[in-house]
C-alpha cells in the first residue's frame, strides 16, 4: 500500500506492507467542510454561543487586542482577521488602537514575509502587528498566584485592551488535551515565570495531563483558571480537516464556544484499532508543526495509545530548522549527559522548553523510536536518544522482522490530529 505521509510542505509517499496492516491509515473522519466559511463566520460574530454578538461588546470601546498563533499552528487566520478587524472597527473601536499579537507562547517571533503569511499581507501591511516575547518580564503583569501555586504573569499589551478577543485552532493537544480556547492565553501570551511551572513535572506527569483527556486534567484546569483570570471578551475557534479545510467554525465565549469545538473535534479526530500494534508509522503534521525535534514530539506523543510496550515509532519529520530553540538544545545537553530522559526531582518547575524532554520520557519509557528526516544528522538523533533511519521502508521492514511473522503495523498519515486508541481499552 502507498501512503502519503504529511511532512514538510510536500508530503513523503511511502510503500508499507498490506497484509502487516492492523487496519487502514487512521486518518481523520470525513467531515464536509464549511460551503461557505466567510458567511458562517459573519453569522458566529452576529450569533455567539454564550455572549452578546462580537459588534456589541465592541460598542464604545477604543482599544482592543486580538490575539492569533504563531506560525507553528495552520489556523486560517486570513480567513478569521478581516471579519473580526471589520466588525470591530465598525462598532467604534479605532485602528490605532488595535493590536494584532502573536501567541508565540516561548517560541521565536514571526516577522516580515512570515508574518505575512501568517495573518496575510493586507492585516499584515495595515494594523499593528506584533510578537509576545515570553522572556521578557517586563512586559507581562502578575495577576497573583493560583491555589495550586503557578504564578500569572500575562502580557500587558493583552490586558490593558478594553476589548479581548482571542483566536485558534481546536486539535488533539500531548498535554493540555485539546489546543485552543483558553491555550492561546496561556500558555500563548504568558510569561516563562509561569509556564516553568505550570510546564513543570507535577502538572506534566498526571496520568491524565494527555491527548483527547479535558477531564481531571491539571493542564487544561490550570491554564484554563489562568485564562480566566486574564479575562476574555470573544473567541473564534475552527476546526481543519485533512486538507486544512475549515469543518466547524463557532465563536462566543472562552468556554462555550470552545467546548462545542471540542465535542465536534473529539468525533472526528478519535479512530480505533482492535488491539496494540508493534510498530506505527507516523509523522507531525508536515509543515509547520514538523520544523523542529522540539514540534515532532507531538508526533511521538500522539502515537503512544496503540504502540506496544517495547514495540516501535517509526517517525517521519522534515526538521527543517533543526532541534529547536537554544535553551531546548541546552536542555537536551543536559539530558544526553545522564544518557537518559529523566531528571532529578528536585524542583516542581522545568526550565524553559525541558517540558518537552519530560514528554519525550513518557515514549522511551515504552517503545523505541526510528526517525527519518533530512533534516538532523544521524549523530544528532543518536543524541536524542533515537534511531535514524534511511527510509521508512527500510525501518519497518527491520522492526517487523524483529518482532517476528505476527506482527502488525498501524499507520497515522497526519500525526498529531488524529487521536488513535485501542478499541475497548
Amino acid at each position: 500500500m502507498q501512503v502519503t505521509l504529511d511532512y514538510g510542505r510536500t508530503g513523503l509517499t511511502v510503500s508499507l506492507p498490506d497484509d502487516r496492516l492492523i487496519a487502514p491509515p487512521l486518518t481523520i473522519k470525513d467531515a464536509p467542510p464549511l460551503a461557505d466559511p466567510e458567511r458562517a463566520l459573519e453569522d458566529a460574530l452576529r450569533n455567539p454561543t454564550g455572549t452578546r454578538p462580537l459588534a456589541e461588546l465592541a460598542k464604545g470601546k477604543r482599544s482592543a487586542c486580538v490575539v492569533v498563533c504563531d506560525i507553528t499552528r495552520p489556523v486560517p487566520n486570513k480567513l478569521i482577521l478581516p471579519p473580526v478587524l471589520r466588525t470591530i472597527e465598525a462598532a467604534g473601536v479605532p485602528r490605532d488602537g488595535i493590536t494584532v499579537l502573536v501567541a508565540t507562547g516561548l517560541h521565536r517571533p514571526n516577522e516580515g514575509a512570515e508574518l505575512a503569511e501568517l495573518v496575510g499581507e493586507h492585516v499584515a501591511a495595515t494594523y499593528r502587528c506584533e510578537n509576545h516575547f515570553g522572556k521578557d518580564r517586563d512586559s507581562h503583569e502578575y495577576l497573583g498566584t493560583t491555589p495550586n501555586g503557578v504564578p500569572a504573569w500575562i502580557d500587558r499589551r493583552y490586558l490593558r485592551a478594553e476589548l479581548k478577543i482571542t483566536t485558534g485552532l481546536i486539535e488533539p493537544h500531548l498535554m493540555a488535551g485539546y489546543s485552543g480556547g483558553r491555550k492561546v492565553i496561556c500558555p500563548g501570551i504568558a510569561g516563562l515565570e509561569t509556564v516553568k511551572v505550570w510546564h513543570g513535572p507535577r502538572f506534566l506527569e498526571h496520568p491524565k495531563a494527555d491527548a483527547g483527556i479535558v477531564e481531571g486534567n491539571p493542564v487544561h484546569d490550570e491554564n484554563t483558571r489562568i485564562a480566566r483570570m486574564a479575562g476574555c471578551d470573544f473567541i473564534v475557534n475552527v476546526c481543519i480537516d485533512g486538507k486544512r479545510r475549515v469543518t466547524w467554525l463557532g465563536a462566543g465565549d472562552m468556554v462555550a464556544a470552545w467546548e462545542r469545538g471540542v465535542q465536534f473535534c473529539r468525533d472526528a479526530v478519535k479512530v480505533g484499532v482492535p488491539r496494540p500494534c508493534d510498530v506505527v508509522v507516523t509523522s507531525c503534521a508536515g509543515y509547520p508543526l514538523d520544523t523542529t525535534w522540539y514540534q515532532a514530539v507531538k508526533g511521538l506523543t500522539g502515537a503512544l495509545p496503540i504502540v506496544k510496550e517495547g514495540g516501535t515509532i517509526v517517525l517521519a519529520a522534515s526538521l527543517t530548522e533543526g532541534l529547536g530553540s537554544p535553551e531546548f538544545q541546552e536542555q537536551l545537553a543536559i539530558y544526553e549527559a545522564r544518557q537518559a530522559y529523566d531528571r532529578p526531582p528536585v524542583s516542581e518547575t522545568c526550565e524553559m522548553d525541558e517540558w518537552q524532554l519530560v514528554m519525550m520520557k513518557k515514549v522511551v519509557a515504552r517503545c523505541r523510536v526510528k526517525v527519518v528526516t533530512g533534516g538532523l544528522s544521524g549523530e544528532v538523533l543518536r543524541r536524542c536518544r533515537v534511531q535514524p533511519a534511511a527510509s521508512v521502508e527500510s525501518a519497518v521492514a527491520e522492526s517487523l522482522a524483529e518482532y517476528g511473522p505476527g506482527a502488525r503495523l498501524a499507520v497515522i498519515p497526519k500525526g498529531p490530529y488524529v487521536l488513535p486508541y485501542v478499541l475497548g481499552a
